[in-house]
């Protein structure tokens, strides 16, 4: 199984790869021996990452909810080196009452979490369709399983890529391609800590109605996504995998 786990010869794309999850999968992806690719918006915290990542891992400021320019920048990487692995990390929030929602503010949570992964993996999937091989990874939320307070537009997102995973396994697996979800419980990042854990009793209701106990770490999530990229998970395509600690299939929540 070590050589089947091993991502040794792989590309692979993170979205949202210079900070919390995302950077914790390139990270694993590395260590499993794939190059890593990081986009974002961010430059400062794109050099950040790339600096701590090593040799393994270069980057590119980009903004994923462009769409119109995704068909140009994935030619230009598999100029480089074919995409073995699509990572669709990136995502923003935006904690609000649901009746002071506005349009505008829920086009900009789906350009994001939504249409930006949707065309992103369409255009890296027109690649894999040739070469009858890749993997694609989404990332859900516990928002697509339980009923989460003022994170309605998020959670249409969010279910929306669970069931993506399942269409587009379905449709692209003739192709030797396969598409999963990856769906994290509560992991401590800036996103998380700015929305649900505004306090600290909030924090310890969380942690102990977790079977487990604590929360997810990141590095969790990044071996799951590099088992999910690997040859180790060859036939296993079209699922939601929840690393939550078990808080999803309990009632403690």
């Amino acid at each position: 199984m070590l050589r089947e786990i091993s991502l040794e010869g792989k590309t692979a794309l993170v979205t949202g790869g210079a900070t919390g999850i995302g950077f914790a999968i390139a990270e694993q992806m590395i260590d499993a021996g794939a190059r890593v690719i990081i986009v974002g918006r961010r430059e400062e915290k794109l050099r950040e990452a790339a600096a701590e990542l090593g040799d393994k891992c270069s980057w590119y400021r980009f903004d994923v909810s462009e769409t119109e320019k995704h068909a140009e920048f994935i030619q230009m990487l598999e100029k480089q080196s074919p995409i073995d692995i699509l990572v669709n990390t990136a995502g923003i929030n935006n904690k609000k009452d649901y009746f002071e929602f506005t349009a505008e503010e829920f086009d900009t949570i789906v350009a994001t979490q939504a249409k930006a992964p949707f065309m992103l993996s369409q255009e890296v999937a027109r690649y894999m369709k040739v070469r009858k091989k890749g993997c694609i990874i989404l990332i859900s939320s516990l928002a697509a399983l339980l009923g989460m307070h003022e994170i309605q537009a998020y959670t249409v997102c969010k279910s929306g890529m669970k069931g993506l995973a399942r269409s587009l396994a379905r449709d692209l697996g003739p192709y030797g391609i396969r598409v999963n979800s990856l769906n994290p419980g509560f992991v401590y990042t800036d996103m998380l800590r700015n929305t649900n854990l505004k306090t600290p009793e909030r924090l310890k209701e969380i942690e102990e109605r977790t079977p487990m106990r604590g929360f997810t770490q990141t590095k969790d999530l990044g071996m799951a996504a590099a088992f999910l990229a690997s040859d180790a998970a060859r036939f296993i395509t079209g699922i939601d995998l929840v690393v939550d600690g078990g808080i999803s299939s309990s009632f403690l929540i």
